[in-house]
């Protein structure tokens, strides 16, 4: 193994000393191949043994860019410096009680510092969960208790989850849901707003869905509305203005719980704190996890203390639901976000990541769509001259570019977008880079 201390000490600088994956990392995929189950895939088949700013190392000792954070976790960096010290100083305190059994102060000071930065100055209460899949399902199950109805409407091209709830409210099929169902009941899905390809205003796409849920579920039934922001994994599909506003609007004067999941937009990732505040959207309650804690697993849902107070004693919890090591590393993560300015640096990478492409769909009309805020950003592909979706394109594009050294990400439901989702830590040298290597991939396959 390669002996290399992670952080941002490491040289940013994207190197490629064997080709990828490298023998020592095709060393362990055979062992992956031989022990893990075959259902867990992987993107790009390397060893990584450290990382941090806007790279990581491979047990090879290749260099990669980073341009995906773990899927949005570490939007402070890898390894960042205030999280290894909060982490290490209460590993050497104690590892777990079980809040629900002795409980501690980190877990009182997460959910203070929620509560204070959660969109809406109303009185909030938060409870903590391991993952966003968990925080999404303890959202619903607040709600229900909290409304007395069942109902729960979701959203095409969403995702929430791999738990059965979950997967149920999350659109695409392949890989999420194929063949794991029958799913949970009372899940109804409806229109979203994809300007790209529906043309629509928010407001005619709101009026759409909210006439498909008044007809077809009915707003007395209707316990919950939950939708994305900025949706993620649906192929980081940004809402026409004014959508998110009226649909809270129609929730609110049908007593409908209006639930935001920001477990990919939030934390500073779309230049905001929360992409909730783009248009002023003060949603009920608020699912995070992702970038919450430098990542550790930690997830949390916020909201309307008269909501979130409505399940009984012991109805919420768990055995490692806000892990004392996963407060801390929260605690130092938020105050990282904050002190550093990175809802600036996100937008500056934005920025940087809409110039480039702009100019590049100039000379490729390939590029169907450039779209996302902050350092969530993607590039939806299409056939040259049209709307079509080109998945072949995407996925060469991402092969193309794990084998120069960087590290990308795809979505989207018809697998054709390419998502930028950089460390914040991430120097413009670098990004530049990564970027400057997805161009000359899209050349490669004219």
């Amino acid at each position: 193994m390669v002996d290399v201390i992670g952080g941002p000490s490491l040289p940013q600088e994207r190197k490629l000393v064997t080709s990828i994956p490298g023998p020592k990392s095709q060393e362990l995929l055979a062992r992956k191949n031989a022990a893990v189950a075959a259902g867990v895939g992987v993107a790009l088949p390397v060893s990584i043994v450290a990382a941090g700013g806007g790279v990581m190392v491979d047990a090879d000792g290749n260099s990669l860019i980073d341009l995906g954070s773990g899927i949005a976790v570490t939007g402070v960096g890898n390894a960042a410096p205030a999280v290894v010290e909060a982490v290490t100083n209460q590993v050497q305190h104690f590892t777990h009680t079980c809040f629900t059994v002795t409980p501690y102060e980190g877990y009182v000071a997460v959910a203070e510092k929620l509560n204070e930065l959660v969109p809406g100055d109303h009185e909030k209460r938060s409870a903590l969960f391991n993952s966003g899949a968990e925080a999404v399902e303890n959202a619903i199950k607040i709600a229900r208790h909290y409304t007395k109805k069942n109902a729960v409407v979701v959203f095409d091209h969403a995702y929430h989850g791999r738990t059965n709830l979950t997967m149920g409210m999350t659109a695409k099929n392949m890989p999420y849901k194929d063949g794991f169902g029958p799913f949970a009941p009372e899940v109804y899905r409806v229109p979203a707003s994809y300007p790209y390809r529906d043309g629509l205003t928010g407001a005619e796409a709101a009026a759409l869905t909210i006439t498909q849920i008044e007809k077809q579920v009915g707003a007395d039934n209707l316990a919950a509305m939950i939708i994305e922001p900025i949706q993620g994994e649906g192929g980081f599909i940004e809402p026409a203005e004014g959508f998110l506003p009226a649909l809270q609007e129609w929730a609110t004067a049908n007593k409908v719980v209006f639930i935001l999941d920001e477990v990919q937009t939030g934390f500073a990732r779309t230049g905001d704190l929360f992409a909730a505040n783009f248009e002023g959207v003060v949603p009920d309650l608020v699912t995070t996890a992702k970038g919450i804690a430098g990542g550790l697993p930690l997830s949390a849902v916020t909201g309307r203390a008269e909501i979130m107070d409505s399940a009984h004693a012991g109805g919420l919890g768990g055995t490692y639901t806000g892990s004392p090591i996963s407060c801390a590393a929260a605690l130092a993560t938020i105050e990282t976000y904050q002190k550093e300015n990175l809802t600036e640096r996100a937008r500056e990478i934005g920025a940087i990541i809409d110039e480039f492409f702009a100019e590049l769909q100039k000379s490729d009309d390939r590029i169907g769509d450039i779209r996302g805020r902050g350092a969530m950003k993607a590039i939806e592909l299409v056939e040259s001259g049209s709307k079509q979706a080109n998945a072949a394109l995407t996925g060469a594009v991402a092969k193309y570019a794990g084998e120069q050294g960087v590290i990308l990400l795809t979505c989207g439901t018809f697998g054709n977008v390419i998502r930028f989702l950089p460390p914040l830590s991430i120097s413009d040298e670098l990004l530049r880079d990564g970027l400057n290597v997805v161009a000359e991939a899209l050349k490669a396959n004219a």
